[in-house]
């Protein structure tokens, strides 16, 4: 789908106390930690985000272990938040409760924590936020926003191709069920137009959401809320002022901000790193089979996330200790030495 550049830990663990702002090792800031990360975070901007405290996130989806492009996710998303002296919070993403694997989030809080990441305040799960999506999607449907859809994703499939050659739905329920057909899930609304936003790394995004996705699902046909609902509700909810996430999720950022335009909700500032891929151009994945970096030395791992990233970290920094690793990682984090690319290969070996 063609947006484009323009010009129990698992769940038997509960809530976990709120953690008081720290370095990603875990040692707490002092007030002249924060004016070194200050002065060493080169380009801070929070005018996009009306001068709001930054404060991001990371959101793995517990299908798997993390993978090196999960690594290059929550790395990117941790420095750029500490280096601007913001909080940076943990939301497992586990709506699609058929596809969690049993174990995996708890194996992803344990290799975070292993790679010396540290989160602020209470990590979230989104399986148990049900109501505020239903909430939010209550909104719309009384606002005439949303309308319920017969096709099954076969017929949506076989019926239409947006840009790319991915599936567009072509509005067959748009206007009401067709006859003798009930419904199964319920879509979202698109205005004809482009939706564009000012990405950091990539950019000015635009994408024609009528022309290229076509109205998209909120509320599954089992019965589930669509990751495109949750995810706005939850970034608003939590005060999320700066997403940074892979490219691989670029594309779904224009839905996003529909959706946040409907429901009156703050927009954060984008921006999307390159995506790990392997050597067949796949995105790391758990479907392309790749390597768990749970078992992997973490100064090793995350050297090469940083040499991925462009940040050029000091030779011998792989062999030395996890603090030090950090604590330079931090002060010299940049966003003018990122790639300005969608996707990159990852180092042989992932």
């Amino acid at each position: 789908m063609g947006s484009r550049r323009s010009g129990d830990a698992d769940r038997t663990g509960g809530r976990l106390p709120r953690k008081a702002p720290r370095f990603a090792t875990g040692r707490r800031f002092s007030p002249g930690d924060r004016l070194v990360v200050l002065r060493y975070h080169r380009n801070m901007t929070l005018k996009d985000a009306g001068a709001r405290r930054y404060r991001g996130r990371f959101a793995p989806s517990p299908t798997g272990p993390l993978h090196f492009g999960s690594l290059v996710a929550a790395l990117g998303s941790c420095l750029d938040a500490r280096a601007a002296g913001g909080e940076w919070l943990l939301r497992m993403e586990d709506v699609d409760e058929p596809r969690t694997m049993p174990g995996a989030a708890a194996a992803i809080l344990d290799t975070l924590e292993r790679f010396g990441f540290s989160w602020d305040g209470e990590l979230a799960w989104q399986s148990r936020r049900k109501p505020r999506y239903r909430a939010a999607f209550e909104r719309l449907r009384l606002a005439g926003e949303t309308f319920a859809c017969a096709c099954t994703r076969r017929e949506v499939a076989d019926s239409f191709l947006g840009a790319e050659g991915a599936p567009r739905y072509p509005g067959t329920c748009r206007n009401g069920l067709p006859t003798g057909r009930e419904g199964r899930a319920w879509r979202f609304r698109v205005d004809p137009g482009e939706v564009c936003f000012e990405d950091l790394l990539q950019g000015r995004i635009c994408q024609d959401l009528a022309a290229e996705v076509g109205d998209f699902v909120l509320l599954r046909a089992d019965g589930l809320f669509a990751y495109q609902l949750a995810v706005v509700v939850d970034d608003a909810e939590q005060g999320i002022t700066h997403v940074v996430r892979g490219a691989d999720l670029i594309d779904s950022t224009p839905r996003q901000i529909a959706l946040q335009e409907r429901l009156g909700l703050p927009r954060p500032v984008y921006l999307h790193l390159p995506a790990a891929v392997n050597a067949a151009g796949e995105k790391l994945s758990k479907q392309t089979r790749a390597k768990a970096i749970g078992d992997v030395r973490p100064q090793a791992a995350l050297a090469g996330a940083l040499e991925f990233l462009g940040q050029q970290p000091p030779d011998g920094m792989a062999d030395g200790d996890l603090d030090s690793l950090w604590r330079w990682a931090i002060m010299h984090w940049s966003r003018d030495r990122l790639p300005q690319r969608r996707r990159i290969a990852a180092p042989a070996g992932w």
